[in-house]
């Protein structure tokens, strides 16, 4: 009787144990809601763990990543890997990571490391080629870094926010590895957050260059940068909060 009764506590420890750490990962996992993610305009959808891209092979990069960026994904302890390398679920010529050697741009990423510090497999998904684009020094280093880092506070600040990123394609400024790989010439970032009361968004648009003006100056409609890039953002939402998100910009819901 009394083994009967310690099993029956112990399983009981388990399964409290074992909702914990489900709750935990759901908390950590980006793609909750892929009704979410962005229609493709020049590729397909891969999914990675903890974001999800879509590839154009034309352009030999993403044309969008997607993930949902929580707290738990920031404060983690897991170090940069700088494992660049192929990503094994494009289908067709994938870049390699000395395909940029000597082409005077950053391997830049648009999923961050610093955002996927949770442990060693959201690092290192992070430096698959394809989450890579051809960026300046000045601005990969400079701006771009810049708003990486508002864009984690605004997470930590909201308790998790929704975030799409990536190059304009529409509009190249050359091209790299024997004009493989194009270099677009400016980049959009999309911040999404429902708090249960409200949706609210912000998106801005930055030329690839350095820059040392305020982040402020970069915000745009999400119509714009759909009319740039072909690409529709939050079809899933009901036509009236979709239309008014991508028409408006609400600059005084996100600190400065």
């Amino acid at each position: 009787m009394k083994y009967s009764i310690r099993l029956f506590c112990y399983l009981v420890f388990l399964f409290s144990c074992s909702k914990e750490t489900n709750s935990s990962l759901a908390q950590a996992t980006p793609n909750t809601n892929i009704s979410l993610l962005p229609t493709t305009s020049k590729g397909y959808v891969i999914n990675h763990t903890y974001y999800a891209l879509s590839y154009s092979e034309a352009n030999r990069q993403a044309e969008w990543v997607f993930y949902h960026l929580t707290p738990a994904l920031i404060n983690g302890t897991q170090t940069r890997t700088d494992d660049f390398r192929v990503d094994p679920l494009v289908k067709n010529n994938p870049v390699k990571s000395t395909d940029y050697t000597g082409s005077g741009y950053d391997r830049g990423h648009l999923c961050p490391a610093a955002d996927m510090t949770l442990n060693l497999n959201a690092m290192s998904e992070t430096f698959f080629m394809s989450n890579m684009s051809p960026q300046a020094p000045s601005f990969n280093r400079g701006i771009w870094s810049t708003l990486e880092d508002r864009v984690r506070t605004w997470a930590l600040e909201k308790n998790g926010v929704y975030v799409a990123t990536g190059p304009i394609l529409n509009n190249s400024c050359g091209a790299i590895n024997n004009g493989t790989i194009a270099v677009p010439c400016a980049y959009y970032k999309i911040i999404y957050k429902d708090n249960g009361i409200e949706q609210m968004a912000i998106a801005l648009m930055l030329n690839n260059q350095g820059s040392s003006a305020n982040l402020k100056t970069f915000v745009c409609t999400i119509d714009q940068v759909e009319a740039l890039t072909g690409i529709n953002f939050f079809s899933a939402l009901p036509d009236n909060i979709e239309n008014k998100l991508e028409s408006t910009v609400a600059i005084s819901n996100w600190s400065w």
